[in-house]
């Protein structure tokens, strides 16, 4: 990297490196969301809810569907092999 280049790229370094730290946690995120961990502690709650009378079933129903859902569909959205779609019933 020749000097004329260093200057040029210098005062964009701090850009790219929150750039970076973005895209970092932004998959770390990602990770949590779709992990079968995250999903476990989301129908423990909507089971409890459901017991204390905080949430009807209808809700419940449907926080089930989304936690099982993102259980088994990978981040980019498509159904893994054998996995339920809204078509089925």
């Amino acid at each position: 990297m020749n000097l004329l280049t260093l200057l040029f790229r210098l005062p964009l370094m701090p850009l790219r490196g929150f750039i970076q730290l973005a895209e970092l946690l932004a998959e770390e995120a990602e990770q949590e969301y779709y992990s079968p961990s995250a999903a476990r502690h989301e129908l423990e709650e909507a089971e409890q809810a459901r017991a204390s009378g905080r949430m009807s079933d209808e809700e419940v129903s449907q926080m089930e569907y989304d936690a099982l859902g993102r259980m088994i569909r990978d981040p980019g959205g498509a159904p893994s092999q054998g996995g339920v779609t809204s078509e089925e019933g």
